[in-house]
């Protein structure tokens, strides 16, 4: 959906939505990487973003709502094998129950979805296949048992129709072990690149999140579109994966976004509470994933460039995070695998 819909409706919490979504900390999945943006602003003093009359209540967040406007997310696969490769099925069903079949295009794509897995440890982007029927289908290999939350952000072709975000449980069977939220930084570290960020999230108030990147110590100016941006945020809420509502600020054929360091969008938190943010940035021909963990209120502030990332974890393993709770803090790994 187009950027007007996703900060009105995606909920991205997935798709900065949500969602969203989460300082810094290690994150999973395929068609995911990790991403960051300029010194823009380091509190609220300094946010050019503008303020909502804060006694409108904000719209509910997305991706709660099994159904919504009519339309129903029918998971089709509840139940999969931690480790294995699996099929992931589903449909959207109208009023009616019929399965829907037409689409707008939103980012290039009829449909996006995301997994995020309870402990918001485990994130993948996916682009399903739609069959003639309405049927959707997506492998998918899920590293580790637990809960799971399968997001469906689209917008139907009826004319009258908006943005939705629709949410259905997912359960990954296998021996399990609980993993806790990655702790709050403001600096992730993927296949070379150094990714960070600038912000604050704020209930019911828009709020602008940047992000800039680096490889090697030096800025990276030409990062490539992804979805229709030079960059995807998904944000999500700890506890209920509720998905925010997300925007990216300009889009590449605008002729003013520039092609990084700096990547911008605009989020608003749907209440108090800590968030979980993948951001997707695209560049020489591979998406990758960075994720961070910001409590709502708190700004972060980018470290000088030179500054070392402490704990800095190299290489593509499951995206779990790993080493004691100072490099946990400090940054995020995120296998490297487009979707």
């Amino acid at each position: 959906m187009n950027p007007a819909a996703k900060i009105t409706a995606f909920v991205t919490a997935l798709t900065a939505s949500f969602g969203a979504a989460f300082g810094i900390g290690a994150a999973v999945g395929p068609g995911t990487g990790t991403s960051g943006s300029p010194d823009e602003r380091a509190g609220h003093a300094e946010s050019s973003a503008p303020h909502t009359d804060p006694s409108r209540s904000a719209h509910p967040p997305g991706g709660l709502q099994l159904t919504e406007g009519g339309y129903t997310l029918d998971l089709r696969t509840p139940r999969v094998e931690a480790g294995q490769r699996s099929e992931l099925r589903f449909a959207i069903r109208d009023l009616a129950g019929r399965l829907v079949t037409e689409y707008r295009r939103e980012h290039g794509k009829e449909l996006h979805l995301v997994l995020a897995s309870r402990d918001l440890v485990t994130y993948r982007h996916l682009h399903p296949t739609r069959a003639a029927d309405g049927t959707w289908s997506t492998p998918v290999e899920l590293p580790a048992a637990g809960d799971y939350r399968v997001f469906a952000d689209f917008t139907p072709a009826d004319a009258n129709a908006v943005g939705l975000t629709l949410g259905a449980d997912l359960a990954v069977s296998g021996p399990y072990k609980a993993a806790e939220l990655p702790k709050p930084a403001a600096t992730a570290v993927v296949d070379g690149y150094t990714i960070t960020l600038n912000g604050t999230l704020r209930p019911d108030v828009p709020e602008r999140l940047t992000f800039t990147v680096r490889k090697n110590g030096r800025p990276v100016p030409d990062l490539q579109p992804y979805l229709g941006a030079y960059g995807h945020l998904v944000a999500l809420r700890a506890g209920d994966l509720a998905h925010l509502h997300v925007h990216p600020d300009g889009e590449p054929s605008d002729g003013s976004t520039k092609p990084g360091p700096g990547v911008s969008f605009t989020a608003t938190a749907p209440g108090p509470a800590t968030y979980r943010l993948f951001l997707d940035f695209k560049h020489d021909g591979t998406v990758r994933t960075a994720a961070f963990t910001l409590p709502s209120g708190a700004a972060t502030r980018t470290p000088h460039p030179s500054a070392p990332a402490d704990g800095h974890e190299d290489g593509h393993g499951d995206g779990t995070s790993g080493g004691h709770a100072a490099r946990r803090a400090a940054s995020a790994s995120v296998p490297v695998r487009p979707s």
